[in-house]
């Protein structure tokens, strides 16, 4: 009613707008004292760079051996630049595909097989050829059974985790030959997985394509920034920017060595 006083608030709601207003104040001097004193945003130490080695030139060595170090510590070392044009590009500027770069006897796509494959059964009387196995996908975390044949071998396919045409577009086209070979046939770059997946992710970086298996994506983005550094590529700023969202959630996470044999 018009003529009617409104009633004082009572004492405990004084009370606790008051404590209200104190929590708000007290979080906003935290934040501000965090935030001059560098500790806040919390951001991931990411330890040491890792220390470069060149090996000597030739089919089956990378461009340069990464010492151990996080993911997240490899990552900077990268340079950031925007994607060159993909004019020039065939899958032939990478040589024949599936060499035996390694002079192991056997050929590269069938090394990753008998690698990723549980109970891999070889083909009779060959000292390569998988002819089944299992895969429990990194991709998508399923198994699969992998039967050789025309018709059935595609259920597995071999990735490149860096694909190659993203190679050729950061950095590869400036590789040699023989270093394009390498990168094609190295096995820190090479996975056994689904095939409709790796369908799917085609050409597509860490901005644009991740493995639906959430568990494995630290893995998998360790593994791309492992091979960029091995031979030389950089990042885009978008695709920087989603490998370290990922690596943020693993700080620890390792890159890996060159698959190839004769490293430091």
């Amino acid at each position: 009613m018009a003529g009617r006083q409104r009633r004082p608030a009572s004492q405990a709601a004084r009370l606790m707008q008051a404590a209200s207003a104190l929590a708000v104040l007290l979080l906003v001097m935290v934040a501000g004292w965090l935030h001059a004193s560098g500790r806040w945003p919390f951001e991931p130490n990411p330890g040491p760079p890792p220390v470069f080695t060149t090996p000597p030139p030739g089919l089956g060595r990378p461009v340069v051996y990464v010492g151990p170090a996080t993911a997240l510590a490899t990552l900077e070392t990268l340079p950031v630049r925007g994607r060159a044009p993909k004019t020039g590009y065939d899958r032939s500027a990478f040589g024949q595909a599936w060499l035996d770069a390694d002079a192991n006897g056997c050929d590269t796509r069938n090394d990753i097989l008998r690698r990723d494959l549980d109970k891999a059964v070889l083909v009779a009387a060959t000292p390569c050829q998988v002819a089944s196995g299992t895969l429990k996908d990194p991709y998508t975390g399923s198994d699969i059974h992998f039967t050789r044949g025309a018709d059935t071998s595609g259920a597995v396919q071999i990735d490149h985790v860096v694909a190659l045409g993203n190679a050729w577009q950061t950095g590869a086209q400036q590789l040699t030959d023989v270093q394009r070979q390498s990168l094609a046939n190295e096995p820190l770059n090479l996975l056994a997985v689904d095939g409709p997946a790796n369908q799917e992710k085609s050409d597509g970086d860490a901005a644009t394509w991740l493995p639906p298996n959430k568990r494995f994506r630290c893995q998998y983005v360790a593994r791309q920034v492992s091979v960029k550094a091995a031979y030389r590529l950089w990042v885009t700023p978008a695709e920087k920017a989603a490998m370290a969202r990922v690596l943020g959630t693993c700080p620890g996470e390792k890159t890996l060595p060159s698959g190839f044999k004769g490293g430091p």
